[in-house]
């Protein structure tokens, strides 16, 4: 697999104010995310992994090093439109989102902005809503949607630019279960039938675990990388930056201290259940 975005050496500080010192996020993070994944980037708060996502399309550029997001230097102007049609993003909040009036219009306005061809537009919006399950929906006001729907439809806006990359900035930190699964859902049909490569930053460990990897910052640096099983199985490792594993996990751990011969790579329920039924049968 070729390389989606590539970080190399990246330093960053956020400017003092006044006579206040910059904080230094990042002084030496390196990290490459292939194309087609679906990466989720975790860590506690302060740990920077916004300030990493505002990177991948140049809403933030470095202080030192490089990013490069499908071969383009994000620190060259010239690149920009290019970076920002490539490489999509979505925020936590969907109202921050949302400009219009009617719900087809808000997925138009990305389009529109490109100068593209209203035949292509009525087509890329019918196509973006249809994806994400909110055609039915397209004549619609966007606050009179749930918050989840509303998220969607933010995420159908990106869709319609045709991006290769969407970065999503903990899209379902003020949503309930049901729009968090219908979120969920829907990034991972895109990433699985699309292809379209998925940075999700998340601090909801359940989530990460439906990534292909999963990154965790710390301190400005990669703490741990691997696949969900891999990087969930280091439990004190998570607890000793101030992480919690997936609650199965967890739970498997814990048996663990108490004597019981638990494998902690059991993500899902039906699998600790599974292994749970086997310790007591036997």
């Amino acid at each position: 697999m070729s390389t989606a975005i590539c970080v190399e050496h990246l330093a960053y500080t956020y400017p003092g104010v006044d006579d206040t010192p910059g904080v230094a996020v990042f002084k030496d993070l390196n990290l490459s995310v292939e194309k087609g994944s679906f990466v989720a980037v975790l860590g506690g708060n302060g740990c920077g992994k916004s300030t990493l996502a505002k990177h991948f399309n140049s809403i933030l550029l470095p202080c030192g090093g490089k990013i490069y997001a499908f071969g383009m230097d994000t620190s060259d102007p010239e690149k920009l439109i290019a970076i920002r049609r490539t490489v999509g993003m979505v925020f936590q909040n969907p109202d921050n989102q949302i400009v219009a009036n009617v719900v087809e219009e808000d997925v138009a306005f990305g389009p529109e902005n490109l100068s593209i061809s209203s035949p292509e537009i009525r087509k890329r919006v019918d196509q973006a809503l249809k994806q994400v399950g909110m055609y039915e929906y397209r004549e619609h006001a966007p606050h009179l949607l749930s918050g989840g729907q509303k998220q969607r439809v933010a995420i159908a806006g990106i869709i319609a630019m045709e991006p290769s990359c969407i970065v999503l900035d903990e899209p379902t930190a003020m949503l309930d279960p049901r729009g968090r699964r219908e979120v969920m859902q829907t990034i991972s049909r895109l990433n699985q039938e699309k292809g379209i490569t998925v940075i999700l930053i998340t601090h909801h460990m359940d989530e990460a675990a439906q990534a292909d990897r999963v990154i965790v910052l710390h301190q400005g640096q990669v703490a741990a990388d691997g696949t969900p099983k891999q990087v969930f199985s280091q439990v004190e490792l998570l607890h000793s930056i101030g992480l919690a594993a997936p609650e199965t996990v967890e739970l498997c751990y814990t048996l663990n201290k108490l004597g019981y011969d638990m494998p902690l790579d059991r993500l899902s329920a039906e699998e600790c259940a599974q292994i749970l039924y086997e310790k007591v049968k036997v």
